[in-house]
């Protein structure tokens, strides 16, 4: 898993609210598409106007606002309530990894998306709406200083203004992030206490060992 710790980068806007993972990426993409393909069908239904089955015939939406200057390529998604409600389909969030999507900032996500964010390496942060929605509405305000940048490490945000913002997250979770860590690698940092506790279970228990 690629390490995290800071994060520069233009935000793109989306404040839609019950962003579901439907919409991250369509139920027949999850069967068909590899996992590298991914990336072009985020967000496939507002993202084109059309699009052959095959991904290799597209017209983008121009409206759609990540398609506009400068939000194209952008790493850092600022989101509505709710967002990756739904179902439990892990394909939508390597449908934004591979998008480019390395962090959401967000009032609230879905519990099952958020984990499977935090499996594959990308961030989610959590701030009240009334953040959200002020630092959403200054990024489309003046789109010239739409660049954010996250520092996990010190958990805050930097806006394009000088304005800091604090953010709470899981100390495991950063620890993991921090150190390019899923849940398998962290429990494999603890490798000696665990066959110190097996060598000992075995004296104590030998019949489970059989």
């Amino acid at each position: 898993m690629i390490k995290i710790n800071k994060i520069r980068s233009y935000a793109v806007p989306f404040l839609q609210a019950n962003v579901d993972t439907d919409l991250i990426v369509r139920a027949e993409r999850c069967v068909y598409a590899t996992t590298e393909e991914l990336g072009r069908y985020a967000f496939e239904t507002q993202r084109y106007l059309r699009m052959s089955e095959d991904g290799s015939d597209a017209v983008e939406n121009p409206d759609f606002i990540f398609n506009q200057a400068p939000f194209r390529g952008a790493q850092i998604i600022i989101g509505g309530p709710n967002f990756g409600c739904g179902s439990s389909r892990e394909t939508a969030v390597r449908a934004l990894d591979r998008m480019g999507i390395r962090c959401i900032i967000a009032p609230s996500f879905g519990e099952i998306f958020a984990g499977n964010c935090f499996q594959n390496g990308l961030l989610t942060i959590a701030l009240p709406s009334e953040a959200v929605q002020r630092i959403g509405g200054r990024l489309l305000a003046d789109r010239a200083t739409a660049q954010v940048e996250v520092d996990l490490a010190a958990q805050q945000i930097l806006l394009a203004d000088g304005e800091i913002i604090s953010f709470d997250y899981d100390p495991l979770r950063k620890r993991a992030l921090l150190e390019g860590l899923d849940e398998i690698g962290m429990t494999l940092q603890l490798a000696d206490r665990i066959t110190a506790f097996q060598d000992s279970d075995r004296m104590a228990r030998p019949w489970i060992y059989i």
